[in-house]
Order: C-alpha cells, then sequence, then structure tokens
C-alpha cells in the first residue's frame, strides 16, 4: 500500500471539498479504490501506488477549485475524476476561470467543463460560433449568458433568439390562440433561459422595448441584423436552405451562436439537415468556430450522460459496416 500526504491552506477548505456528509471524497474514495482520511489540515491517501497517486491528484484537484471560491458539487467530483483518468487534472484552474454572466439572483455563470471553456472562448473571439453536443452540455444556457452579457456591456443594442417549429409542421392550425401562442412552446427553453438571467422585470421592460425577440425563424426572412447578438437553437432542424437564409442575416456588430444535437434531428428524410451542412461548408471560414461537446461536457443529472453515452455506443455498433469491394477478373 501506498500513502500520499496533501496538506491544506485553511480548514475552511476542507470543508468544502468534503461535502455534505463526506459525500465528495466517498466518490473519489469508490472511483480510484483509495481510503481518504483527514487531521486537521492534513490529507493522506492510501491505496495501490497507481490508485493512491490518482486519488491524490483528486484531491489536490479539489482543493484547487475551493481556493478559487467556487462550489464542489457532484457534477464538479464526477468531471474531475474523468480529468485524472485522462491525465488532464492540471487543466483543472481553466474551469474556474471568468465568470461569464450573472444571472437576476447573484448566481455566477461559469464554465463546468473544459469543452465549455472553448465554446465561451470561442464565442468571444469569432463572429459566428456553432455548437454542437449532446443534450445537457449547456450549448444553449451559455449562448444565452454570453448574449446577456454582451446586451449589459452595451457591445449589441438587442438580444435575438430563434428555432425552427420543425416537430409542429403542418400542426400548428390544431393548436389554440394567435401564431405567437402557437409557437411559444417550441421557444419556451430560451424564455426561462432569459428569464434566469434578467429576472422577471427587466425582461419584460427589454421585450416591451424590443431589445429582446423571440421568434421562429421564419420570421428572420428578408431582415438584417445589426448591432445584435443572435441564437439560433435545434439548428440541426434547420434545412440547407433556412440555414443559409438564417446566416445571411448577418449584419454589422453582430454575432451569431448556432447550437444543436446532430443525433437528435425531426427532418423529413428526404431533407438535407442544415446544421450538419454548415459545419462541412463553413469548416475553413475565417472567424467562424465550430466546436463539438461530448458526452464529458454533459453537467445534468449523472444518468444523463450515461444515457448519451449508451445511445452513442448503441448507434455505434448499429451502423452496418461497409462490404469490402471486389474486382471481377477479366
Amino acid at each position: 500500500m501506498t500513502e500520499r500526504i496533501i496538506n491544506a491552506e485553511r480548514m475552511e477548505q476542507m470543508i468544502d471539498i468534503f461535502g455534505s456528509f463526506d459525500e465528495n471524497v466517498k466518490r473519489i474514495e469508490e472511483a480510484f479504490h483509495v481510503t481518504v482520511t483527514n487531521r486537521g489540515t492534513e490529507l493522506k491517501v492510501v491505496g495501490d501506488a497507481l490508485d493512491a497517486d490518482k486519488g491524490a491528484r483528486a484531491m489536490e484537484a479539489l482543493l484547487v477549485l475551493a481556493g478559487k471560491g467556487e462550489t464542489i458539487d457532484e457534477q464538479k467530483v464526477r468531471y474531475l475524476i474523468e480529468l485524472v483518468n485522462a491525465g488532464e487534472d492540471d487543466k483543472v484552474g481553466e474551469i474556474a476561470k471568468d465568470v461569464v454572466c450573472i444571472t437576476a439572483k447573484g448566481k455566477p455563470v461559469k464554465a463546468k467543463t473544459l469543452g465549455q471553456q472553448k465554446y465561451i472562448k470561442a464565442i468571444r473571439k469569432n463572429t459566428v460560433t456553432i455548437g454542437v453536443g449532446p443534450a445537457g452540455t449547456g450549448k444553449t444556457y451559455l449562448a444565452v449568458a454570453s448574449a446577456v452579457a454582451a446586451f449589459r456591456a452595451k457591445e449589441v443594442n438587442r438580444i435575438i433568439l430563434t428555432r425552427p417549429a420543425v416537430e409542429a409542421g403542418e400542426r400548428l392550425g390544431f393548436l389554440p390562440g394567435d401564431l405567437q401562442n402557437k409557437v411559444d412552446p417550441y421557444l419556451r427553453p430560451l424564455y426561462d433561459a432569459l428569464f434566469e438571467m434578467l429576472g422577471a422585470d427587466s425582461y419584460n421592460k427589454y421585450m416591451e422595448r424590443g431589445n429582446i425577440e423571440v421568434a421562429p425563424l421564419a420570421y428572420m426572412r428578408g431582415r438584417t441584423l445589426d448591432d445584435s447578438f443572435i441564437i439560433l437553437d435545434e439548428a440541426q432542424n434547420t434545412t440547407r436552405e433556412q440555414m443559409k437564409m438564417f446566416l445571411t442575416r448577418l449584419g454589422f456588430g453582430s454575432k451569431i451562436i448556432i447550437t444543436g444535437d446532430i443525433t437528435q434531428i425531426d427532418l423529413p428524410s428526404d431533407k438535407v439537415c442544415g446544421l450538419k451542412d454548415a459545419m462541412k461548408v463553413l469548416e475553413t471560414v475565417p472567424d467562424i468556430a465550430i466546436c463539438r461537446l461530448t458526452a464529458s461536457d454533459v453537467v445534468r443529472h449523472e444518468l444523463v450522460q450515461k444515457i448519451v453515452a449508451a445511445y452513442d455506443r448503441f448507434e455505434h455498433h448499429a451502423q452496418p459496416q461497409q462490404k469490402p469491394k471486389t474486382t471481377k477478373r477479366t
């Protein structure tokens, strides 16, 4: 058995990293098959040489986060374990960096994974950013947070959020109310994110003034959008023609973020996915970034990450194998 000793600077850090009923440390003990004990500000990690080394690195990473004032929760511990196993725990400080936005309740919005950190950097650096990844990776939430931050800093004059209502198709006519009432259910996730960032009073005020617009994609046709932060959500449900129409709405002083999950396409089989097409067409165009988030970047319930991974494995094995080509002898 090997023993590793780690020293914390303050007793408060020990309280932060252990969590309620020592739940954070228990996760690390289970993941690396080690035993973690503490006496004052001293931590002792005991296990086989390799396991003890990984366990110690995980505990040191937790101390780094605690030292930066980060709240240690189940998702952060789970992600740290992944980083240690991948040998990337030295990058843990990057996920405790810049605050993207402060919500109406004073909660700081930050990247929780390295993938999210790259996504935020790409948004800040480029005029057009395409964020692709599975459910729960924060694509839309971080995009809205970035939009609100730019609006508060007066970098743009308005925020425009849009989604295609592909799922409804011709069935919109069966829904009650006027057109806005019919499409509101498809725009609800965008409303919710904005409401959290701005609060009820500011949200309603900016909506009335026209500083914030939430509309279906069809409303974008024929417009030129200057000094705007524009987000196209659920872009996997756009056609090639719709995507080209949307991208060409870009005006001076504006930014565009396009988000989507190419594993959840609702388009008819005879339609080309505009998101997949754009990723190929625009890959080498300057000032356009394509960020690919993965199951490791899922920040929802742990089971969501497992569900995404299970579907990825199933779809990989379900793909038909190509038969080797044969040549005819003459």
